[in-house]
């Protein structure tokens, strides 16, 4: 803090307790001269409301004197009085030091045990599990939200289930976290007409036993050899490519007609950050054995 900044904040400092401490002593001794019926003379009401005075109750005055003595206490133990320190030396970076540094000694034993073993162990330990739901919530749940149920609009999948686009084993996730994932499912639209779209759209539906024209599924049975080479002949998906599985009733950007419709007219795109240059290894496989046990914990 330069000298000028220093001295304007001792001038105002000084100032405004000046006035406030005159104020609070002038006022338990002015004269406040009185009608001969005890008021003022000030009215209210057309009247009805006149102004009386009567003394500060003895409760205020010996609060009010001890919030001087406080302040005054503060002041010259605390920094607050331009570059004056403190006697006590007191400053909030500091405290954050030993905050952070507190905190830390608490968490290394758990960090060091998290860090050795296998990740389907950090998700049977409970409090692996509180700190990586944190993580996962401070770092995931923008695009796959709170609890980790994924978000159709940014095709964000649910991690809770058993389907997984890159596989759910313990590496899969932990290559997912480290290294991102991205996604791109091309566009057909230019190369097949409105109802060309429209059977391939029910005959994807057919794939996973929905609602759909059975007619026009098998008329869209034939235009699926494009989209076999991701998603196989069968329609099953590729992990390897991150091709989703069609014949289930997972869908990462809605699986209804209209939505499959335009995933198939303008294509998808989807991208997944990659971790690892953020997270350091062990909070990465935080979140992994939070992921991992979520998804798990459903599965047969």
């Amino acid at each position: 803090m330069t000298a000028f900044w220093s001295g304007w904040i001792m001038f105002l400092v000084v100032f405004n307790l000046g006035i406030t401490l005159f104020l609070f002593l002038w006022g338990q001794r002015v004269i406040i001269p009185l009608l001969p019926d005890g008021t003022t003379g000030h009215v209210w009401a057309h009247g009805v409301l006149r102004e009386s005075v009567r003394k500060l109750p003895m409760w205020w005055v010996v609060l009010s004197a001890a919030m001087f003595v406080v302040g005054f206490v503060y002041l010259a133990l605390y920094p607050g009085f331009g570059s004056f320190k403190g006697t006590l030396g007191w400053t909030s970076h500091g405290e954050l030091a030993e905050d952070l540094a507190a905190n830390q000694a608490r968490l290394d034993p758990l960090l060091k045990r998290v860090a050795t073993m296998p990740l389907e162990q950090v998700a049977a330990d409970p409090e692996a599990m509180q700190l990586g739901h944190r993580l996962f919530v401070d770092n995931c749940a923008a695009c796959h939200g709170n609890e980790g149920h994924g978000n159709a609009l940014v095709g964000a999948p649910d991690l809770t289930d058993t389907d997984w686009t890159y596989g759910g084993s313990a590496d899969a996730i932990l290559a997912s976290i480290n290294n991102g994932r991205q996604g791109v499912m091309p566009p057909l639209g230019g190369g097949m007409d409105a109802a060309g779209v429209e059977n391939l759209a029910n005959y994807v539906l057919s794939l996973s036993g929905a609602d759909h024209w059975p007619s026009k599924a098998e008329a869209g049975k034939a235009s699926f050899a494009l989209c076999a080479a991701c998603h196989g002949m069968d329609g099953t998906g590729n992990q390897a490519l991150g091709a989703p599985n069609l014949t289930d009733h997972t869908w990462l950007y809605g699986g209804d007609q209209a939505s499959i419709e335009k995933t198939i007219r303008e294509g998808r795109s989807g991208f997944m950050p990659a971790w690892q240059t953020r997270l350091s290894e062990t909070d990465v496989r935080l979140i992994a054995g939070w992921v991992y046990a979520q998804s798990h914990a459903k599965a047969p």
